[in-house]
């Protein structure tokens, strides 16, 4: 996030896009919330689906999943049509505004409607609320991300932003919002294929040199390999073997019968967790991880917070912090790796990471720090790009709509989409495992639109047949008007109907990330669960 959580309550307009935040990010609504409720504050939610979040809504904008681009670039073109740009944001912070513009020309309402589905005059009236604004937010999540063109729909908000001048102010900003806790940490150290913490590419030759000289050992000098394309080079042969760590691909990964290929395939497979997940039954070793009560360390949240967390109780039998797993694991395979304590890994981040380098082990301690904290004295960054961008100037991206890779046809009319349940978590590995909450949300149901239910001869209740080009599924229907004519909607939680089963593997050729939001699927009825 370019701003803080408590910071959104500030904002005059709010514009959330492929987050069903009240859900998956209860925390975080509770500050939309307060911007509506008490600071009067116009709440925009653009969601194909009607989401709990949209009751707080002065506008709802249901659009046809996948068509993220053309909404956006017809609200600009709407900002642009009527002088409603920050002329002065953008002559002074950015660049490449007048390749935006052409781009902008044919989006028109009327162009977009056709694509998106959303009326056009309430198009322009989300345009003229949220640039009229004189602070307004952009909040998205994996809506916007999970799909084949979400570095473009990424590229889009940013424009929007931009073009408005909602960037390095309080109230507003581009605010994406984790998908778990720790996912920004993470990014952060370097669990991305081409990156060592901090962002630091691994092509660059200075980059290569810095960790050689502190390790004592040559990185590769090129990328590795996203999740989706480990599997791929599982199947061909080129990965022998993998070590899954707190994460469980066999009922998040799109395309789950490949997924459960690929595994099979390896010479040998490491999985290390806290519970025996899916994965984990085809793991040839298992080694039990740690909870965060069992852990000292940091998390770095979704508002670039790094927070200390303390250790409550002693690991349970046999299991051990992570970083003292990993240790272990690189001393038998000949590289030693002593480190003693968490703080001493904390103060090597702080000297390796130049965002981090003022996050020392002593002062996380004493309190949470937002980073980029470049020096001991800086008092960390609440709000990014206040004066200017990390490159200079702000650079506008022109960025076409795209269709989905995959849209409904004949076979497959309808459209597929999956999100979260309030009351349970991810894959289930933790929640499914708290009896209250099972007793709140204990199966997965598929929500139809009535009109598509009463074509179907479904009611509610039904079991239903879900079948795409990668596989099948059974599941119970939930006939409501939540769900658009045309798409249906399921969770990802449940193992007895695993939604991952449909979706499609597709990816964004920027990020790398599946497109696990729109799939082409036909609904059957099924006469019972078996």
């Amino acid at each position: 996030m370019t701003n803080t959580i408590a910071d959104i309550a500030q904002a005059k307009a709010i514009l959330v896009m492929g987050s069903n935040t009240t859900e998956a990010h209860p925390i975080v609504a509770l500050s939309i919330k307060q911007a509506v409720s008490e600071n009067g504050a116009k709440l925009i939610v653009i969601d194909p689906r009607r989401i709990r979040l949209v009751d707080y809504a002065h506008l709802w904008l249901s659009q046809k999943a996948g068509t993220d681009v053309a909404v956006l670039n017809g609200l600009m073109n709407v900002i642009l049509t009527e002088g409603l740009e920050d002329k002065q944001f953008i002559a002074g912070r950015t660049e490449g505004f007048g390749e935006l513009k052409n781009v902008l020309a044919k989006y028109t309402p009327e162009y977009v409607e056709e694509i998106s589905g959303i009326p056009a005059d309430l198009l322009r009236e989300a345009a003229r609320i949220f640039a009229r604004s004189e602070r307004g937010s952009l909040i998205y999540a994996m809506g916007i991300t999970q799909h084949t063109t979400g570095t473009d729909n990424v590229l889009s908000i940013a424009n929007l932003a931009m073009m408005t001048g909602n960037i390095g102010k309080p109230g507003t900003g581009v605010n994406p919002l984790r998908g778990q806790n720790n996912v920004q940490g993470a990014c952060d150290m370097g669990a991305l294929p081409g990156c060592v913490s901090g962002y630091q590419n691994v092509c660059d030759q200075r980059t290569i040199t810095k960790c050689k000289d502190l390790w004592g050992a040559k990185l590769p000098e090129k990328p590795g390999l996203s999740v989706v394309e480990m599997f791929e080079a599982a199947l061909r042969g080129e990965v022998k073997a993998m070590h899954i760590m707190g994460e469980n691909p066999m009922l998040s990964d799109p395309d789950l019968g490949h997924v459960e290929k690929a595994l099979r395939k390896l010479d040998f497979l490491v999985v290390q967790d806290i519970f025996l997940t899916e994965t984990a039954e085809f793991a040839d070793v298992v080694l039990p991880g740690v909870t965060f009560a069992e852990r000292d360390g940091t998390f770095t949240n979704t508002e670039r917070r790094v927070q200390r967390v303390r250790k409550a109780i002693e690991p349970v039998g046999d299991s051990r912090p992570d970083w003292g797993i990993i240790c272990e694991l690189s001393r038998r395979i000949g590289y030693k790796m002593d480190y003693s304590s968490v703080g001493e890994i904390t103060d090597e981040i702080a000297s390796f990471t130049p965002t981090y380098a003022g996050i020392t082990f002593e002062r996380v301690s004493r309190e949470g720090v937002q980073w980029p904290c470049p020096n001991p004295d800086h008092p960390g960054t609440p709000i990014l790009h206040a004066e200017k961008f990390t490159r200079g100037l702000g650079k506008f991206h022109p960025v076409e709509h795209k269709p989905p890779a995959e849209e409904p046809d004949e076979e497959y009319p309808l459209i597929l989409t999956t999100g979260r349940y309030l009351f349970q978590y991810h894959t289930g590995t933790m929640s499914r495992h708290s009896r209250g909450l099972e007793e709140m949300c204990h199966e997965a149901r598929v929500e139809i639109n009535p009109a598509d239910a009463d074509k179907l001869k479904v009611k509610e209740g039904d079991w239903v047949k879900l079948i795409t080009r990668r596989g099948k599924i059974k599941v119970k229907a939930c006939v409501t008007e939540r769900a658009p004519k045309g798409t249906v909607f399921m969770p990802f939680h449940f193992k007895e109907s695993p939604a991952n089963v449909l979706t499609n593997p597709a990816l964004d050729p920027v990020s790398k990330i599946p497109e696990l939001k729109v799939c082409a699927v036909r609904v059957e009825k099924a006469g019972s669960r078996q």
